[in-house]
C-alpha cells in the first residue's frame, strides 16, 4: 500500500489511506474532521495515482457505503 495513514477514530474503529505521496501527519497526531492528513500518490509500485481507503472495526473491513456521503450539489 506504499506510503500508508491509519486513523484511529477509537471505539475499535479506524480507517485507513494508502498509496499517498506525502503524509502530512506524525505518529500521534490529533486529527479533526477536515485536516488533510495526506496527498494522494502513487506509492507502492502503482501505475497511476490513486487512494486506497478501508474502514476497519478491529480486525473486520466494513463496508464504507454507510460511513460516506457525498456532499450536496455533488
Amino acid at each position: 500500500m506504499g506510503l500508508l495513514v491509519i486513523v484511529d477514530h477509537g471505539e475499535g474503529y479506524m480507517t485507513l489511506y494508502g498509496y499517498n505521496e506525502t503524509i502530512l501527519k506524525n505518529a500521534g497526531d490529533w486529527v479533526a474532521p477536515g485536516d488533510v492528513i495526506a496527498t494522494v500518490g502513487d506509492s507502492g509500485g502503482q501505475a497511476d495515482a490513486g487512494l486506497y481507503f478501508e474502514i476497519r472495526r478491529g480486525t473486520r473491513p466494513l463496508n464504507p457505503r454507510r460511513w460516506v456521503t457525498r456532499r450536496p450539489g455533488d
